[in-house]
């Protein structure tokens, strides 16, 4: 979800709907005079608008809630000097996204952006006629489970997409797909170096590393510490989209584990689906493995 949620904002952007370094509060106007909404729109999808916790509180239960809980929130660190992973902040980034686009997020991405990038089998809301490819997902007891709803399910960690359209997306981002100047330009600009953490460069939700790159370097910046509060280095100016650089995100519910990688100079890509959710590290060890037998990721 997250990465459809950063897509959509760049696509928004590279229409002129919205700008990444105006406000929050200029899309979200509930938010002005508060201290989130004086906060520049792409630390949402940096993780660095200055300390969120990784889920809403369980009180947030409608919408309605749930813009009190971002009018009465209160940062523990000043933008840009910290590094939380969270659900909330990218969550409403996809309601900026969305607003600036006059759609509900929905259907921005449904009737948008999925055709757009040519998806057809991805979906907030799995169809009826579609139930019957929607994998079971299990928990560590093995028990089956659906992924939980609540306030910004969809925008942080609610699509639903088989493996062929991720590869699709895939494609898409490392430049194969058949897309139109300013989605091309939207997928790019989803690869902004603003912030290094360690080996990692923070781009708009995706995390990617300079070639070569090491193994281990992949799984310490996709161990479960990367969860933990970081101090960042800022990147002044933003670094634009590189090629010669692995890009990955991972995703995971309580019921499945996902992981993408591509390497855009090497038009390289793999896209990991498992319906249960398996440590962060195994799902890169498999992604490298394979990728290193089609050639990348030599190291000195």
């Amino acid at each position: 979800s997250k990465t459809f949620t950063a897509t959509l904002a760049t696509w928004a952007q590279a229409n002129g709907q919205l700008s990444l370094t105006q406000s929050i509060d200029s899309y979200i106007p509930q938010l002005q005079a508060t201290r989130l909404g004086k906060v520049p729109v792409f630390h949402l999808g940096t993780h660095t608008a200055g300390g969120f916790p990784l889920q809403v509180p369980d009180k947030v239960q409608n919408t309605r809630q749930l813009m009190e809980y971002f009018k009465a929130w209160q940062p523990d660190y000043l933008p840009g000097t910290h590094r939380t992973y969270a659900n909330p902040s990218v969550g409403l980034l996809g309601m900026v996204a969305a607003r600036s686009m006059k759609l509900p997020y929905e259907q921005a991405l449904q009737q948008r952006l999925f055709p757009a990038l040519g998806l057809s089998n991805t979906y907030i809301n799995v169809p009826d006629e579609k139930q019957a490819l929607y994998a079971q997902g299990y928990n560590k007891l093995d028990e089956p489970v659906r992924v939980n709803p609540g306030p910004l399910a969809a925008e942080a960690y609610g699509v639903k997409s088989s493996s062929s359209d991720l590869l699709r997306f895939v494609e898409a981002n490392i430049g194969l797909g058949q897309n139109d100047a300013a989605l091309q330009k939207a997928l790019r600009d989803t690869r902004t170096g603003y912030f290094k953490v360690g080996g990692m460069t923070q781009d708009l939700i995706w995390e990617q590393y300079p070639l070569p790159v090491h193994l281990d370097t992949l799984l310490e910046g996709n161990a479960s510490a990367m969860l933990n509060t970081v101090k960042t280095e800022m990147i002044e100016p933003p670094q634009a989209a590189q090629s010669s650089v692995w890009v990955n995100k991972t995703g995971s519910t309580n019921g499945f584990g996902g992981y993408v990688a591509f390497i855009p100079e090497q038009q390289l890509g793999i896209a990991i689906l498992a319906n249960k959710n398996y440590p962060n590290e195994e799902r890169v060890k498999l992604a490298y493995r394979i990728l290193q037998k089609m050639g990348c990721c030599s190291t000195p």
